[in-house]
C-alpha cells in the first residue's frame, strides 16, 4: 500500500444520468489499466455518471483531437501530453483553473507542466495521472557476470562497462521500438533528454528553445557523437531502426541494458523479479547528476463537451488517495504530493531525486516545440545507426526552429 494523508471526493447526487466519452492512446501500456480502473472507482462513486473510455491509435491520435476540434464532435475527456503539447492544443482545452478546487489541484506535483508559461499560478490544462521517469534499467544478473559492481555514471564508466559486457558475450544495450503505436523505430527522446542534461543545466535549456543555445553547438554535436559511437563499438544491437522486440530481449537476459520509461516497469518487474533495477543513463563527460522526472500526461476536459461539471468531477477524483491507490497498482508512480509506490524499482527512481539530490528535469520532447521534436524524430535514429552525421541531424532541428513563428522562439513558452 501507498502512504499519505486520506483524500476523498464525495460521490455524485444520483439524479441526471451523464455519459462522458474519453479518448486515450495508451494502448497495452499500465496507463491503460490505470485509466480503466480509475473509471471504474469513479462510477461507483458516482453512479449517474458513466465514462465510455474509447482507445485510439496513437500514430495519428493528435490529429483526431484536431479533427473533432473543428466538428465540435470530439470527446469529452481526452488524454493529454503535457509541456508544450498541451500549449499548443491549449484553444481547445479547458483550464482547470476555478474547475477542479484549488486545494485539490495544489496536491499534484509538477503542475507548472501544466500551467500556460509553465506558470501554475495561470492555472493547468491538464490533471496529471502519474509521475513519470525517462529512464535506464539494468540487468543484476548480467552486471554480476561481467564483473560490475556499480552502474556507470559518466560517459567513459559505459563505455568500459560495456566493453566488459561484450568481452563475455553479453550485448550491452539494446534499441527498437519496445511495441510503441507511435513510430515504427525507436523513440529518441529518451536518449536525446540525458544527452542534453549531459550536456545543458536545467537552467540553460531554456536557450535550446528561445535560440541562446543553437542546436548545431559543438557541445550539441559532441554529445551526439559520444551517443553514436555506442552502435560504432558494437555496444547495441545492430539493427536499431528496425528492432521491434527489445523489451523482449531485456527481459529474456539477452542485454544487460534498455533506456524506456516507467510505463514499462511493472512489466519488467514481473518478468525479471528483483533481477532488475533503475539507473540514470550517464550521457555526461562528468557523473550524471539530472533525472527525467516528469508528469508527461494526464488527462484535459474539451471546450466543446456539454458535460464539463461532470468531467472536472473526474479530474478531481484523480487527486485523492483512492485514484493514487488504483495508479500505483498498476504498477505506475502516484502523481499526488505525499504519496509513494510500492513498486521497488519505481522507487529506486524517486530515491534519485529525494535521497541523490538529482536534479529533476521535464522530457526534452514536452519542452521544445513540436515540430522541432517532429523534425528530430525524423533524423535522430539514424544518428545512433550511424546513418545520420550528429551535425547534418542538428542542421535539421535548427532549420524547423528557424522555420517556427516568431511567437514561438520568443523567452515565453508558447501559448496557444
Amino acid at each position: 500500500m501507498i502512504a499519505a494523508m486520506a483524500y476523498g471526493v464525495a460521490p455524485a447526487s444520483a439524479s441526471t444520468k451523464v455519459t462522458l466519452t474519453l479518448w486515450q492512446n495508451y494502448g497495452t501500456e499500465q496507463n491503460a489499466v490505470a485509466t480503466k480502473n480509475l473509471i471504474a472507482a469513479f462510477e461507483k462513486l458516482n453512479p449517474n455518471i458513466t465514462i465510455n473510455d474509447v482507445a485510439q491509435p496513437g500514430t495519428n491520435y493528435f490529429q483526431l483531437l484536431q479533427s473533432s476540434a473543428i466538428s465540435g464532435n470530439g470527446p469529452d475527456l481526452a488524454v493529454m501530453w503535457t509541456g508544450v503539447y498541451d500549449l499548443q492544443y491549449s484553444s481547445f482545452l479547458v483550464n482547470l483553473k476555478g474547475n477542479v478546487p484549488a486545494a485539490d489541484l495544489a496536491r499534484m506535483e509538477g503542475l507548472q507542466w501544466e500551467a500556460p508559461n509553465f506558470n501554475s499560478s495561470l492555472g493547468a490544462y491538464v490533471m496529471p495521472l502519474e509521475t513519470q521517469f525517462y529512464i535506464g534499467f539494468y540487468n543484476k544478473k548480467l552486471f554480476k557476470e561481467a564483473g560490475i559492481a556499480k552502474v556507470p555514471t559518466d560517459w567513459s564508466q559505459l563505455y568500459a562497462d560495456a566493453k566488459l559486457l561484450k568481452a563475455k558475450g553479453i550485448q550491452p544495450m539494446v534499441y527498437g521500438n519496445g511495441g510503441q503505436a507511435i513510430s515504427t523505430e525507436f523513440y529518441p527522446w529518451y536518449d536525446m533528454s540525458y544527452l542534453m542534461i549531459g550536456a545543458h543545466s536545467l537552467a540553460s535549456w531554456k536557450g535550446l528553445y528561445d535560440g541562446a543555445i543553437p542546436w548545431t553547438s559543438p557541445t550539441n554535436v559532441a554529445q551526439l557523437k559520444r551517443w553514436a559511437t555506442l552502435q560504432k563499438d558494437g555496444y547495441t544491437n545492430a539493427d536499431v531502426l528496425t528492432n521491434t522486440a527489445n523489451i523482449q530481449q531485456f527481459e529474456k537476459g539477452k542485454a544487460a541494458m534498455l533506456v524506456d520509461g516507467t510505463w514499462d516497469t511493472a512489466q519488467y518487474t514481473h518478468a525479471m523479479g528483483s533481477n532488475v533495477a533503475a539507473f540514470v543513463p550517464p550521457f555526461s563527460t562528468s557523473p550524471i547528476k539530472g533525472v527525467v522526472e516528469y508528469p508527461g500526461d494526464g488527462f484535459s476536459v474539451m471546450k466543446w463537451s456539454k458535460h464539463k461539471a461532470a468531467a472536472f468531477k473526474f479530474l478531481d477524483f484523480l487527486s485523492t488517495r483512492q485514484a493514487g491507490d488504483i495508479i500505483n497498482r498498476a504498477g505506475l508512480i502516484p502523481d499526488i504530493k505525499g504519496l509513494t509506490t510500492s513498486n521497488p524499482v519505481n522507487q529506486e527512481m524517486l530515491n534519485f531525486v529525494t535521497k541523490d539530490h538529482m536534479t529533476p528535469y521535464p522530457m526534452m520532447d514536452n519542452y521544445i516545440q513540436v515540430n522541432v521534436g517532429d523534425a528530430a524524430d525524423k533524423v535522430l535514429p539514424a544518428v545512433l545507426a550511424n546513418q545520420e552525421s550528429p551535425l547534418a541531424a542538428l542542421q535539421n532541428m535548427a532549420q524547423a526552429w528557424q522555420q517556427l513563428p516568431a511567437s514561438q522562439r520568443s523567452k515565453k513558452f508558447f501559448a496557444g
